[in-house]
C-alpha cells in the first residue's frame, strides 16, 4: 500500500499564516505605504519593439539581455561540466600528482571570490590572451553569414572578448564545484562495484565508463541541477565588465527611466522563469531515470 501523506498540523497552519502575513505586509508596504510613483507602462517598451525596417516585432534591450544571459549560462554550463568531470576524475585518480593538481585547482577557485576572478580574467587574461589570438579581428574578418551565426551563438565582434572572458570565469568557478560533486558521486558507489569490475578484468577506464559513472550520475544529478541554476544566477556578476546580459541591461533601463522597482521586479521575474524552467527539466529527467530503475510490477494472475 502506498504510504499515507502526513496530516497537516497546527504548527503547519501557524507557519503558513505567518508566511502569508509577512508577504501581505510586504506587498502593502510596497504598493500602498511606499511613497513611490509606479510606471509599469515603460516596461513593455523595453521588452519588445516594432522594427520599421523589418516590419515586425523584435526583442528590445531587456529581452536581448535575457537571451544573452541564456547564451552565457549555457556555454558556461557546458564547459564547466566538461571541466568538472575531468577534474573530478583526477580527484579520485590513483596517481598522487593528479590528485594534488586537481585539489589545488579546486581549493584555489573555491576560496577566491568570483568578483575577483572576473577582474583577473578580464584585465589579465582577456586583454592579453584574446588580443594576442586576435579573436575580435577573426570575427570581423569572417563572412557576413558566419558573423551572424557567431553573433547568434556568442556575441557581436565588439563584445566578443568580454563575452568569452565571462564564459571562462564562470566555467572555472563552477567547474571547481562540479568537480567536487563528481568526486563525491564516484566515491559514493560501493567498493564492491569496483572489486566486481576488477574481477572481470575491466581496466579502470572501462570500469568507470561502464559500471561506476552510470550509477554515480544518478547521485550527481540533483546537486548538478543546483549548480546549473547557480550558474544562471552568477552570470549577473559579469555585468561589471560590460557584457550586455540581463542585469547590465536592467541597469541601463533603470538609469534612463528611473523606474527602479519596476525594472528589478521584471528582471527578477525573468531570472525566476529561467531557473524554474531548468528546475522542471531536471525534475523530469530525475523522474525518467527513477522509472527506468524501478522494477517492473508483477502481472496480475
Amino acid at each position: 500500500m502506498p504510504a499515507k501523506r502526513p496530516a497537516a498540523t497546527i504548527l503547519d497552519g501557524v507557519i503558513l499564516a505567518a508566511t502569508l502575513g509577512f508577504f501581505g505586509l510586504l506587498g502593502y508596504r510596497l504598493f500602498f505605504a511606499l511613497n513611490y510613483k509606479w510606471n509599469w507602462s515603460v516596461i513593455p517598451t523595453y521588452l519588445v519593439r516594432f522594427d520599421q525596417e523589418q516590419q515586425r516585432w523584435v526583442a528590445n534591450i531587456l529581452l536581448e539581455g535575457f537571451f544573452t544571459t541564456i547564451k552565457l549560462s549555457a556555454w558556461a554550463m557546458f564547459f564547466a561540466l566538461l571541466l568538472g568531470f575531468l577534474v573530478g576524475l583526477l580527484r579520485v585518480s590513483p596517481r598522487l600528482f593528479c590528485r594534488l593538481t586537481s585539489r589545488t585547482y579546486v581549493e584555489a577557485i573555491r576560496n577566491t571570490p568570483p568578483l575577483v576572478l572576473v577582474f583577473v580574467f578580464y584585465f589579465f587574461v582577456s586583454d592579453q590572451l584574446f588580443a594576442w589570438l586576435g579573436v575580435e579581428d577573426l570575427f570581423r574578418a569572417a563572412p557576413q553569414g558566419i558573423q551572424e551565426l557567431l553573433a547568434l551563438l556568442f556575441s557581436g565582434p565588439a563584445l566578443i572578448a568580454q563575452f568569452l572572458s565571462g564564459v571562462l570565469t564562470l566555467t572555472l568557478f563552477q567547474g571547481a564545484y562540479i568537480a567536487e560533486i563528481v568526486r563525491a558521486g564516484i566515491q559514493a558507489i560501493d567498493t564492491g562495484q569496483w572489486e566486481a569490475g576488477k574481477s572481470l578484468g575491466l581496466t579502470r577506464w572501462r570500469l568507470l565508463r561502464l559500471v561506476i559513472l552510470p550509477q554515480a550520475v544518478r547521485i550527481m544529478l540533483p546537486p548538478l541541477a543546483n549548480e546549473f541554476i547557480n550558474t544562471i544566477k552568477w552570470s549577473s556578476i559579469v555585468s561589471i565588465i560590460s557584457i550586455q546580459e540581463l542585469t547590465f541591461q536592467g541597469l541601463q533601463v533603470m538609469a534612463s527611466t528611473q523606474a527602479s522597482i519596476e525594472v528589478w521586479l521584471t528582471v527578477s521575474a525573468l531570472y525566476l522563469v529561467l531557473c524554474l524552467a531548468l528546475s522542471l527539466i531536471v525534475r523530469r529527467l530525475e523522474q525518467r531515470l527513477a522509472r527506468a530503475d524501478a522494477p517492473h510490477a508483477p502481472g496480475i494472475r
